[in-house]
């Protein structure tokens, strides 16, 4: 018997895709238990104010994350699926692409830390994390296995890398004692440690990173693709982490760096799922993109149990978390125990963020790029614009509120786009529950 929330998808494209979207999870999984232990002991041993001051220099660093990456990932899962035989060239043109945005990135930021430096944080920090956006040019290795369908080398790295990088961590708290500029090398250690193992990875599949090239027309062609989700990106970006960085800020270097320190907890649990969407899109993206091409009504079915799905499973973590977020800060020392409400409310926006990573795809899909770029604007300014408002009278939980509410104005914001409206209010039927209700009794 089919299960309901996923009929609409025909058995051989449901084993294949869920076989590989299941190894996806095995490895994200484990590498979420590896870092939530890790975190919690590194969290503790910082405290909340040098945890603070970890947590908003990688936010500033992260602000230009999606300068680094081009936007290209969707798009060269895209490629790859469409044009397999062009494989080196697709994954050497986009290499090349995205080490020369990570290069340009840190003179970059360089010049905006002039420009808008951080109170009571160490220009070096910033510099030694500013490399990430460097090192992780090798994801393109990531697009190239999920166009294959083969994730369990993605899982494989994954889990190990983590290994590593917890038996690192463990060992500044526990034997070295180090201080934080240590901890500032192994985050940025983490990124190319998973590099490197892509490469190995690539490498064991008898491929080899020599045989990539170079194509100038591709470049452009990828280039004018991904432009409005690389400016989209950085939108996202903005609104995901301007609020540790407006907190602290706002707050003051004393108050608002512990502050800034506690929240960062309360975001790596609250986001600890977001991995998940990412990944079920990742592995049925094919398949929606086959019904595209084949069935226009398989294809709105299939849209549709995509965003049941998303709310599914989104609304279930946003209530457990909210249910066992005191249960969840007796793990920490006493100077984070304001988080726990905290989390509570933010967690709430894991719902919007499933549905806004569905329809990201189905704006792909549909060559409607652009509007992601407006949407995730939109989102930005609301999200700062509650910040400033709400930050000063409700220090963290403000910032909680703001973010809920800037997540869901920018996933539905396509309601009022003609264009999109329909795919808007296939979205809101199952945020409300209407299509799972319609499943139930129509079986």
């Amino acid at each position: 018997m089919k299960l309901p929330i996923i009929k609409g998808f025909d058995e051989a494209a449901l084993k294949k895709y869920f076989k590989n979207t299941g190894l996806l999870m095995i490895g994200r999984i484990g590498s979420l238990a590896i870092k939530m232990v890790t975190s919690i002991y590194v969290a503790n041993y910082l405290l909340p104010e040098r945890n603070g001051v970890l947590s908003t220099s990688s936010a500033y660093v992260f602000l230009f994350a999606a300068l680094a990456g081009l936007g290209l990932d969707s798009f060269i899962v895209k490629e790859l699926h469409q044009f397999p035989k062009n494989r080196d060239t697709i994954l050497g043109t986009s290499f090349l692409l995205k080490s020369v945005a990570g290069l340009i990135c840190i003179p970059l930021i360089f010049l905006v830390w002039q420009i808008f430096p951080l109170s009571d944080i160490k220009y070096t920090f910033i510099l030694i994390l500013s490399f990430t956006g460097l090192f992780q040019s090798f994801t393109v290795v990531d697009a190239y296995f999920q166009s294959e369908v083969e994730s369990k080398y993605i899982m494989q790295v994954q889990i190990i890398g983590n290994i590593i990088s917890a038996l690192i961590k463990f060992s500044l708290v526990f034997i070295f004692k180090a201080e934080l500029i240590y901890f500032v090398y192994a985050y940025t250690f983490d990124i190319l440690l998973v590099s490197l193992g892509y490469i190995l990875m690539y490498n064991r599949k008898g491929r080899s990173i020599f045989n990539w090239n170079y194509d100038k027309q591709l470049a452009k062609k990828l280039i004018n693709l991904s432009w409005p989700l690389i400016i989209s990106g950085i939108m996202v970006s903005v609104y995901m982490k301007i609020d540790t960085i407006m907190l602290k800020e706002i707050l003051g270097e004393d108050v608002g760096t512990k502050a800034s320190g506690a929240y960062a907890t309360v975001v790596m649990f609250s986001e600890a799922l977001n991995f998940i969407p990412v990944v079920i899109v990742s592995s049925l993206f094919p398949a929606i993109l086959n019904a595209k091409r084949d069935d226009p009504e398989r294809y709105q079915k299939r849209l549709q149990n995509l965003f049941d799905l998303m709310v599914w499973l989104s609304l279930a973590f946003a209530l457990f978390i909210s249910f066992a977020s005191p249960y969840i800060y007796s793990y920490f020392k006493p100077s984070y125990a304001s988080a726990a409400p905290v989390l509570a409310m933010h967690v709430w926006g894991s719902l919007f963020v499933f549905l806004g990573v569905a329809s990201g795809q189905f704006l792909i899909a549909e060559n409607l790029n652009k509007l992601t770029f407006i949407r995730t604007g939109f989102g930005a300014i609301v999200n700062i614009g509650l910040n400033i408002l709400l930050i000063p009278k409700m220090g963290m939980m403000g910032t909680a509120i703001a973010t809920v509410i800037a997540y869901f104005s920018a996933t539905f914001l396509i309601i009022f786009i003609p264009k999109t409206r329909p795919q808007g209010i296939m979205m809101l039927k199952s945020l409300f529950l209407v299509t799972a209700f319609q499943k139930i009794f129509t079986r």
